[in-house]
């Protein structure tokens, strides 16, 4: 009656045996266990990627030290005291912490033998040198142009008036540019009386204009620059034949404190005029050099 009673109940519920009650009940039990792992999954892909990110993160980071070793030792260079450089002296440098002191014969003929030790051989640099009695006395910085002008050339008034030739100049001033060669120029208005003065630079003047003034009649007086002095005579529009004092704007400074002589441009002019026959004409006792 018991058993009849219990499959009644069996089957009242719906169940057909005790044993498929029994697999029901391990059924619900396995389903709560499945879907945790379903929720799982999804949380291991989670933890896969950020693996992934922090292994990328590593790897940025190892080169990120890497490159920072780099930045480091470049910021110790520059923290590091440089080594100051010993800056080569200018002629400025050297001029402005000097006092000016007037030239001599004795400047002029080291600057021509340092000039030709490279360029002539041991015979030719004596033949270079000049005698004591090629110059006229040298400015002392108390005269002006016109002052010192009359102190070397006391006789100028007859020697004016004998020269006749044309294309050619009895006194060549050079200087070193075309505004010095206006202020020269200036200065010695009180010395060259009735001479005829020209300029002989490049600054807004033609060097066809020059050869005519210089054919068209008597100059005593030439002021100019050596690029341009060299290439009139190149083209024969001045001739030094009548020539007989050279003097060099040799004291004067410009703004940077340099001498004509000082400047590498235009003691290359230098040299040349000084070899186109200057050289020559002293050796002669034909012409004089002053240093103003």
């Amino acid at each position: 009656m018991g058993d009849d009673l219990g499959d009644e109940w069996w089957a009242h519920e719906g169940k057909s045996d005790p044993s498929e009650a029994e697999e029901d009940d391990e059924t619900q039990e396995k389903q709560p266990t499945e879907k945790p792992n379903a929720q799982t999954k999804p949380e291991k892909r989670k933890r896969v990627t950020e693996k992934q990110v922090q292994a990328k993160k590593k790897k940025t980071s190892e080169q990120k030290e890497c490159v920072t070793p780099q930045k480091e030792t470049d910021e110790e260079k520059s923290t590091k005291p440089k080594k100051k450089r010993k800056k080569k002296k200018t002629i400025t440098d050297v001029l402005s912490s000097s006092e000016p002191k007037p030239g001599c014969p004795a400047d002029l003929q080291n600057l021509v033998t340092q000039y030709f030790s490279d360029k002539r051989s041991v015979i030719e640099q004596e033949e270079l040198k000049l005698l004591d009695s090629c110059f006229l006395s040298s400015n002392d910085l108390t005269h002006t142009l016109s002052s010192y002008l009359k102190q070397v050339c006391p006789k100028w008034a007859k020697i004016q008036k004998q020269h006749t030739e044309k294309s050619s100049v009895v006194l060549l001033i050079v200087c070193s540019s075309a505004l010095r060669a206006i202020e020269l120029i200036k200065q010695m208005t009180t010395f060259k009386g009735a001479a005829k003065a020209i300029k002989l630079f490049a600054k807004h003047i033609k060097i066809e204009e020059q050869v005519k003034l210089l054919q068209k009649g008597v100059t005593h007086i030439g002021v100019g620059t050596p690029a341009r002095i060299n290439a009139l005579i190149e083209k024969e529009g001045l001739s030094l034949r009548a020539l007989r004092y050279l003097v060099l704007d040799w004291n004067w400074r410009d703004q940077k404190l340099r001498r004509m002589a000082d400047i590498p441009e235009i003691k290359l002019d230098f040299m040349k005029l000084l070899e186109t026959g200057i050289l020559h004409g002293c050796k002669e006792d034909k012409v004089k050099i002053g240093l103003f």
